[in-house]
C-alpha cells in the first residue's frame, strides 16, 4: 500500500470517528487539493451545516461530500422537487445530473438565490433528493467561449475526474527531500516587458509562475533550460497562471505538447479567457504567415487541466507548497500569487499585473497577507517618470477627443486589449453618451471584444459591487447599450465605415502587433479627420510605441500577405489614466502600505530603465533589499 493510500485509510478511520454514528462513510479519496468524501447518507450530512466546516477546521483540508449512487432519487423525480425547493426568482435555465459523483450542475440567473442565506437552500436541496448541488451563473451575454469551456468540461468529466484523482495523489504523497530551500528562476520579463516566467523551486516541489510571449517579437521564455523543461516537462509540479493577457499566458498549452500532464492553478474567469485569447492568438499567427507553436488541441488539455481556485482560498499544491490567489485589480480574474512554503519555512508573492487603485471595473489590488518575506513585483510603469494622469483626467480628455473627432466628421479608432481595456472604455462611452457628454454614435467592437464581454457579464463576483448590481438590472446592463455592436464583417466594410458618419473603433491588439487594428489603422491613418488614441502600455519595440514617437509613415499588412506603408495623417494621443498597471505612484504605494512589507523584492517586467528606477527607489525610501534580475538569474533564499 502506497504511502497516500495509507494515508487515506487514515483519515477515512479519523473522519468516522468525528461523525455521529448513523453517518456512513463509504469512500475517501483526493481530487486535486480537495478530499473528497462519499456517504450513504447525503441527508443526514445536510441536516447539520456544521459537519464539514467542523471536518475541514480538524482536518485543515477542503473537503466535498458526495453521495453514494445508491442514495440517490432518481433523476426526474429529483428534478421537479429541485425546482419546488429553489425560489422561482432564482432563473433557473438548466439542470444537469451527473450520476457518476451524485452531483447536479444548476444553471441559474441570480446563483445567489439558489445557494441561499450562508447555503442553506443547497442543505435542502441535498436533504429532499440526496444529490449535491453545484450552482454556475447564466451569461446575462450569451458566451460561446463560457458555453464550449462548460460543455467541454462535461463531455471530458471522466478523463478530468482521473486527473484530478492523479493530482490529489501527487500533492498529498510523502515528502523526500531531507534539506530545506527556497529558489526562483528568472525565465522571462527580466529588464524587459513580455514573456513573463518563472520557476519557484524547493528541494521537494517545482512550480512555473505564468508562461507568455513577448510582445512584438512573440520570443518565448527561456524553457529549456535545466530549472524548467530541461529536466523534463513532467518535472513541473504545477503551473500558476496570474492572468490570461497573452505575455503571461500565450504558451501554456506548448508545455502539453512536451509532455506536461500536471494541473494549471488560476481563477475560474481566467480559465475561460485564458482559452479564447490562446485560440485567437493561433488564429493571428496562422493569418500572418506564421507556424503556430502548438495546435488547438493542446489549448483543449490545459483546459482539461486548469483547477479553479477562488481569491482566498488556501491551497495546497504539493506537499511543501501552498497557493493563495489574492485580487490584483489588473484584469477580470488577476490574481497575485502567495506561495507558503514549508511549515513556515518561507512566503514568497508574485504579483503578476496590478493595479493598486480601484477602476469601473475592479477594485485595487490586494496587499494584505499573513506573511511575505520576497514579493516579484511587475515594473511596467516603474520609470521615475511613470506618473500616469489619474483616470478621470483621462476620462475628460478622451471625451474633447472624441467630440473634436465627430465635429470634423472622423473616426476614432482604440487599440486596446480585447479583456479588460475595452470593458473599462465601454464603461466610460456608455456614461459619457448616457450623461450627454458625448453625441450617440456606433461603437464598433472587433475581434474578440464582444466575446470578452460577455465572459465578464458571466463572472460579476470578479467586478466592483456596484457594477456588479448593474448587471444583474434588467433594464441597467451598461454593456447592452444600444451603441455597442459587434463588428464581424471584412476589410471592406471597415473601410465604409471609417468613409460613412462619425464612429468609435475598439480593436485589438493594444500594441498594434496584428489582428484587426491594423485593418483599421490602414483605413482610418491616412483620414486627417480621425484620430488615433493609446489607452494600453506600448512596449519597447512595438508597432504601437513607434506611432507613439512619431512614427509618419508606417508599415502595414496589405490583408494578403504583402506589406505595405500608409502616411499617418490621423491625430494620435494616447491617454494613459485607463491603463491596467499601477503607474510609479501605484506601484510604490503598493509596496508602502504591504501588510507586512517584504524583506525583499524583485522588480520584472519592465524595460531596463523602469525596473532600475523602481528597485532604486524602494531602496532608498523604505530600506529594502531590492534588485532587477536578468534573465537565466536564480535567487536563493533559504
Amino acid at each position: 500500500m502506497s504511502s497516500v493510500d495509507t494515508q487515506l485509510e487514515e483519515l477515512k478511520a479519523e473522519i468516522k470517528s468525528e461523525l455521529p454514528a448513523d453517518i456512513s462513510v463509504s469512500d475517501v479519496t483526493y481530487e486535486g487539493p480537495e478530499l473528497v468524501i462519499y456517504t450513504r447518507d447525503p441527508k443526514r450530512f445536510a441536516r447539520n451545516g456544521d459537519l464539514v466546516r467542523d471536518l475541514a477546521g480538524k482536518l485543515r483540508k477542503r473537503i466535498t461530500v458526495r453521495p453514494d449512487p445508491v442514495a440517490l432519487s432518481p433523476p426526474e423525480r429529483a428534478r421537479d422537487r429541485i425546482l419546488e425547493v429553489i425560489p422561482e426568482e432564482a432563473g433557473v435555465t438548466d439542470l444537469d445530473f451527473h450520476e457518476d459523483t451524485g452531483e447536479v450542475v444548476i444553471q441559474a440567473d441570480k446563483p445567489g438565490v439558489v445557494i441561499g442565506r450562508n447555503g442553506e437552500t443547497l442543505r435542502e436541496i441535498t436533504r429532499e433528493v440526496g444529490w449535491t448541488p453545484e450552482v454556475v451563473r447564466t451569461p446575462p451575454i450569451e458566451s460561446s467561449t463560457v458555453s464550449n469551456v462548460r460543455d467541454f468540461l462535461k463531455q471530458e468529466r471522466e478523463d478530468r475526474r482521473q486527473i484530478l484523482e492523479r493530482v490529489g495523489r501527487q500533492i498529498h504523497r510523502e515528502e523526500l527531500a531531507n534539506e530545506q530551500w527556497v529558489r526562483i528562476t528568472m525565465l522571462g520579463s527580466c529588464r524587459e516587458v513580455g514573456r513573463s516566467s518563472f520557476i519557484l523551486s524547493t528541494a521537494e516541489t517545482r512550480v512555473l509562475v505564468d508562461c507568455g510571449e513577448k510582445p512584438g517579437t512573440g520570443e518565448p521564455p527561456y524553457m529549456d533550460i535545466p530549472e524548467a523543461l530541461g529536466a523534463g516537462a513532467n518535472s513541473l509540479d504545477a503551473v500558476i497562471l496570474t492572468h490570461a493577457h497573452l505575455d503571461h499566458s500565450a504558451l501554456i498549452p506548448l508545455l502539453y505538447k512536451h509532455g506536461y500532464d500536471g494541473p494549471v492553478y488560476t481563477t475560474e474567469p481566467t480559465r475561460d479567457l485564458m482559452g479564447l485569447l490562446q485560440l485567437d492568438y493561433l488564429d493571428v499567427e496562422r493569418t500572418e504567415g506564421r507556424s503556430p507553436p502548438y495546435d488547438p488541441e493542446m489549448v483543449r488539455e490545459a483546459i482539461k487541466h486548469a483547477i479553479p481556485i477562488e481569491y482566498g482560498d488556501v491551497t495546497d499544491i504539493a506537499p511543501d507548497v501552498k497557493l493563495t490567489l489574492h485580487n490584483a485589480g489588473h484584469a477580470l480574474g488577476s490574481a497575485i500569487a502567495h506561495f507558503h512554503i514549508g511549515d513556515g519555512l518561507y512566503n514568497v508573492a508574485f504579483s503578476g499585473d496590478v493595479h493598486y487603485g480601484e477602476t469601473r471595473l475592479f477594485d485595487g489590488a490586494v496587499n494584505d497577507f499573513p506573511r511575505v518575506e520576497t514579493l516579484v513585483l511587475e515594473s511596467t510603469y516603474g520609470g521615475r517618470n511613470d506618473y500616469q494622469t489619474d483616470q478621470e483626467d483621462s476620462e475628460r480628455k478622451l471625451v474633447e477627443a472624441i467630440n473634436e473627432t465627430h465635429d470634423r466628421g472622423g473616426t476614432v479608432v482604440v487599440p486596446t486589449s480585447a479583456v479588460g481595456r475595452a470593458q473599462e472604455l465601454m464603461l466610460v462611452l456608455e456614461e459619457a453618451m448616457r450623461e450627454g457628454e458625448i453625441p450617440s454614435m456606433p461603437v464598433h467592437l472587433d475581434g474578440m471584444i464582444w466575446e470578452a464581454t460577455a465572459v465578464h457579464t458571466t463572472y460579476p463576483e470578479y467586478l466592483r459591487s456596484d457594477l456588479r448590481d448593474r448587471i444583474f438590472g434588467e433594464e441597467d446592463n451598461p454593456f447592452l447599450a444600444d451603441a455597442f455592436s459587434q463588428f464581424d464583417g471584412d476589410d471592406d466594410e471597415r473601410r465604409e465605415i471609417v468613409e460613412r458618419d462619425p464612429a468609435i473603433v475598439l480593436a485589438p491588439a493594444e500594441m498594434v502587433t496584428g489582428g484587426p487594428i491594423t485593418s483599421w489603422l490602414r483605413h482610418a491613418g491616412p483620414d486627417p479627420n480621425s484620430r488615433l488614441v493609446f489607452v494600453d502600455y506600448q512596449a519597447q519595440g512595438t508597432l504601437g510605441r513607434r506611432i507613439e514617437n512619431g512614427l509618419e509613415e508606417v508599415p502595414i499588412d496589405d490583408g494578403v500577405g504583402r506589406s505595405e506603408s500608409i502616411r499617418l495623417e490621423a491625430d494620435v494621443d494616447t491617454f494613459d489614466g485607463f491603463s491596467g498597471h499601477a503607474d510609479r505612484q501605484g506601484l510604490e504605494n503598493f509596496v508602502k502600505t504591504m501588510n507586512p512589507r517584504p524583506e525583499k523584492i524583485l522588480c520584472v517586467d519592465g524595460d531596463e530603465r523602469a525596473v532600475q528606477d523602481l528597485s532604486s527607489g524602494l531602496y532608498h525610501e523604505y530600506h529594502l533589499r531590492t534588485f532587477t534580475p536578468k534573465n537565466l538569474e536564480t535567487f536563493r533564499f533559504r
